[in-house]
């Protein structure tokens, strides 16, 4: 399977198999020639792929005639915050954030300091597909420049938020794990600054990714254990570009990465919040927390640029998925892992609440997550399959189409879709108990697998 992903998010494969160097500047050219305005920012994690992609991504933006502000491994919030405050045209990530390490990707930013909407990101796709791009004559060509201020900023901005003097008087001690990633220097600042003891494992971005970096309970072992033996009061995990989090308690135990939203929401919403917006597969949790706090939930399509774009469009508080990914638009509309750190660090000072009361009032709700691999030229046939499967069912109950298929029975549901970052088909299936939702995936990914022959 030649494993590329091509959306609106951009492009995202495997370094070497199908992202290629001549993608990577096509890509970057388009994207010099879409945008309007100042300097271009660019960020990469610290994937081994990273120097080779950056160096396509310069050499495209370079040859649009833009100024480009290179700003080395940095975190993707931090690189967007600085488009918004130093007047850029747009970023690009170079980041797969959650992906393996052979994976890699351009993630756009626009003069916002916002992932491309849905609607920006289709008309970049068109600019890529014409192929005509603008092109500087020699002496039309900016000279690279290399900056650091966008670490140091980014995290005197978080500080400046929160309630530091109460963080400080707790002297929590944090348990992280940022998986030699690009948030390694700037969550230790963070955490020191909030004058936290900070108890860090693979925190030397040079060397190889220790686990995957998707922060869920299967990649979390080395925290548990951490927190553990360091007596920690919470242990935190970060994807490689600082925009999932996973959370460990003061037990060792490893949460799912659902809870990340649902701790959030009950934090937010109880300041008096009207509106979580969160995509058609996380957990119903989020509207038990909601009708606790008398606030409702907006469901809209998986995706950052869509759970962004509802929430502008519903003045939300609060945003986020159930894959760890949390936006607290006070400082910018986007997944940012260290800022929601921060909001709950600041949370359990104030109350005083170990994480794992926290966790403990999340309603529970069982689920199961499979991934089938899918070649994406053949997921819409196989999606068309499954529609037609449904509706054939009389006792299929309420489905919903706003993102691939959801089929609500009772007080369970299950959701199909194709993945917008990996070559697979998602089947997320949540019911009141773990068989139910184990019975209830299992019969769905059959049917599904069964359309792939």
């Amino acid at each position: 399977m030649k494993r590329l992903k091509l959306s609106i998010l951009g492009i995202r494969g495997v370094v070497g198999e199908a992202l290629t160097p001549e993608l990577v500047v096509t890509f970057a050219q388009a994207f010099g020639t879409y945008v309007e305005g100042g300097p271009i920012f660019v960020s990469r994690d610290t994937r081994p792929s990273g120097e080779m992609i950056r160096s396509g991504v310069i050499a495209g933006l370079l040859a649009t005639g833009y100024e480009v502000i290179d700003l080395g491994v940095c975190p993707t919030p931090a690189m967007e915050l600085a488009v918004k405050r130093h007047g850029g045209a747009g970023g690009i990530a170079i980041t797969a954030g959650h992906n393996p390490s052979d994976w890699n990707a351009l993630k756009f930013i626009n003069g916002d300091g916002r992932v491309l909407s849905a609607y920006q990101g289709e008309e970049l796709l068109d600019v890529v597909h014409q192929g005509e791009f603008t092109r500087a004559a020699w002496d039309g060509l900016k000279p690279l420049r290399r900056e650091s201020y966008a670490v140091p900023e980014y995290v005197s901005a978080l500080v400046e938020l929160l309630d530091v003097d109460a963080i400080r008087k707790r002297r929590f001690k944090v348990a992280v794990d940022v998986c030699n990633g690009a948030c390694t220097t700037s969550t230790m600042l963070f955490l020191h600054a909030l004058g936290c003891e900070a108890v860090s494992i693979n925190d030397e971005p040079g060397r190889p990714f220790p686990h995957d970096p998707e922060p869920n309970p299967d990649n979390m072992s080395q925290l548990r254990a951490m927190v553990r033996a360091s007596g920690a009061d919470v242990g935190f995990a970060l994807d490689a570009e600082g925009s999932r989090l996973g959370i460990v308690t003061e037990m060792g135990d490893a949460l799912s990465e659902e809870y990340t939203l649902c701790i959030a929401a009950d934090i937010v919403l109880g300041g008096g919040c009207g509106c979580v917006v969160t995509n058609v597969c996380t957990t119903s949790s989020v509207e038990d927390i909601a009708r606790r706090h008398g606030a409702r939930v907006e469901r809209a399509k998986v995706g950052e640029p869509h759970i962004v774009e509802a929430m502008l469009f519903n003045d939300a508080c609060l945003g986020g998925e159930g894959s760890g990914g949390v936006v607290l638009p006070r400082l910018n509309h986007t997944f940012d892992s260290t800022a929601t750190m921060g909001g709950i660090l600041a949370h359990m000072a104030r109350t005083g609440r170990p994480i794992s009361a926290l966790a403990a009032a999340v309603p529970r709700h069982s689920m199961v997550k499979e991934r089938i691999p899918c070649p994406p030229e053949r997921a819409p046939a196989v999606m068309a399959r499954v529609r037609e499967m449904v509706e054939e069912q009389p006792e299929a109950g309420r489905v919903d189409l706003t993102d691939g298929i959801r089929q609500d029975r009772g007080e369970a549901w299950v959701h199909v879709r194709p993945s917008m970052t990996e070559p697979t088909l998602r089947v997320i299936a949540e019911a009141p108990t773990t068989a139910e939702a184990r019975a209830l995936a299992d019969e769905t990914s059959s049917q599904v697998r069964r359309f792939l022959v």
